[in-house]
């Protein structure tokens, strides 16, 4: 569609941004997940070990960042997007906490300094926001399965 048909009284529609963003994250997603299949060892290390082999998580995450991405990328799963990256952002936090309390370095060596910590911290809370915006989630409210696959665009 033509950018100039979603300008209303010069603020860009609000179903154009969700449009924009969404293809933003999948991109993000889909390029994370294939990532975490041609570096590997780059995420081994922050999986921590109680949930046992590294490889396999890294993997199985990478297949479903992959697939978080292509549904945000759609617009007839866009909405299933949303909540699954929410989901999907929720999920991995905690090998991001591991990351932080134990000071573990990346696959090439590299760590966060404590502030680099805590802005990833804000950095997953707002994609976290941005995902159920996405979404179209409301506060309270609890989504209907069957809407899952329908946005306002259709």
């Amino acid at each position: 569609m033509n950018m100039i048909l979603h300008i209303r009284s010069g603020l860009v529609d609000d179903m154009f941004l969700r449009g924009l963003f969404a293809i933003a994250g999948g991109l993000f997603f889909t390029y994370a997940g294939i990532l975490h299949f041609t570096d590997t060892s780059w995420f081994e290390p922050i999986v921590p070990p109680i949930l046992g082999s590294a490889t396999f998580w890294v993997l199985a995450s990478g297949v479903v960042e992959i697939a978080v991405g292509i549904s945000l990328i759609l617009p007839k799963t866009r909405k299933l997007g949303g909540y699954s990256s929410a989901a999907l952002l929720v999920a991995l936090y905690p090998a991001n906490l591991y990351m932080w309390i134990y000071d573990v370095e990346l696959g090439d060596g590299a760590s966060l300094s404590p502030t680099g910590h805590i802005v990833r911290l804000f950095a997953q809370i707002a994609g976290i926001m941005i995902s159920l915006w996405i979404a179209e989630w409301k506060f309270g409210e609890r989504p209907n399965l069957s809407d899952l696959f329908v946005t306002s665009e259709s």
